[in-house]
């Protein structure tokens, strides 16, 4: 199974095992990141589920929708790699993919 690494807001990063045809959210929710509120549960209706995406992995990813990137500009940690996590499918071509928790806003 692939896998997806992520960095808490503590800073500590963990692999776990992401099952593919989940978002990238639903793979963190699943594996115990409460801090990931991902309050709309995926609707992109909100930013809770915002990440920062490893940038070797940018050209992987779907292109930002207007939505995402409208949601995105009310963040104030927003970065050249911010993404909400519910936007982005895993894939087996997504394996080791490295994602960190943007600070709550």
């Amino acid at each position: 199974m692939p896998k997806l690494i992520v960095v808490n807001r503590a800073g500590e990063e963990r692999a776990v095992e992401a099952e593919t045809g989940l978002t990238v959210m639903e793979a963190i929710r699943d594996n115990g990141f409460d801090e990931l509120l991902a309050l709309c549960g995926g609707c992109c209706s909100c930013a809770t589920c915002h990440v920062h995406v490893d940038p070797e992995f940018a050209s992987l990813l779907p292109p930002m929708s207007e939505d995402e990137n409208d949601l995105l500009d009310s963040s104030d940690s927003r970065s050249e790699t911010s993404r909400l996590s519910c936007q982005l499918p895993f894939t087996a071509e997504l394996d080791g993919l490295k994602v960190t928790i943007a600070e709550e806003d």
